[in-house]
């Protein structure tokens, strides 16, 4: 028996790219051939399928995204944590040539109204993200620098809400306006707080 010559992860990040770029609809499986350098049969013996070798670039992008969930557990000021990922959402969207925005979001938009698997990757990647900006927002409150009369599971759920609003304008708004936006975005956000 012949061993894999490839790193399933490696592929997952490739495909990933491809999917990133063109959607799920608009990826064809030589797409993915190309975009991976692997054979059709060893994308088919590896991942079952485009919808396998999807769900597994979609748990590959929850592993970018760690990096927003740990910045969310760092110590310091709930209101500077919470507004240095906001900016750093507006950087990441405003220095993509390709406007990709967030593939969870894209995701959410072209499958997960009537895929369940997808879904349920959504949801999970979305449950995380929210999880850390309440127990942030918690800790605002104790400290006196959130408003401790607001929910602070509802100000997670808005924030995260905030954040895909974010990826959208970056990607839907006119170039000229965009920066200026997404910033007044940030501002009116960070106000609810």
């Amino acid at each position: 028996m012949r061993t894999k010559e490839f790193e399933p992860d490696d592929v997952a990040d490739a495909a990933m790219r491809v999917f990133w770029q063109r959607g799920f609809a608009a990826t064809s499986v030589q797409d993915l051939v190309e975009g991976t350098g692997l054979s059709r049969s060893s994308l088919y013996s590896t991942f079952e399928n485009k919808q396998g070798l999807y769900q597994q670039a979609l748990r590959r992008y929850q592993a970018i995204t760690t990096a927003n969930v740990e910045l969310l557990s760092s110590p310091g000021s709930p209101k500077r944590l919470i507004r240095h990922l906001l900016m750093l959402i507006v950087e990441d969207e405003l220095s993509d040539p390709q406007r990709r925005g967030c593939l969870v979001a894209n995701a959410t938009l072209e499958l997960a109204g009537h895929d369940e698997a997808i879904a349920e990757l959504v949801a999970h990647n979305f449950q995380r993200l929210q999880k850390s900006l309440e127990k942030l927002i918690h800790r605002g409150q104790k400290s006196g620098e959130v408003d401790a009369q607001k929910s602070a599971r509802a100000l997670a759920h808005f924030f995260v809400n905030t954040m895909q609003g974010l990826r959208v304008l970056g990607k839907g708004s006119p170039a000229q306006q965009r920066r200026q936006c997404m910033l007044d975005v940030v501002d009116v956000a960070l106000d609810t707080l």
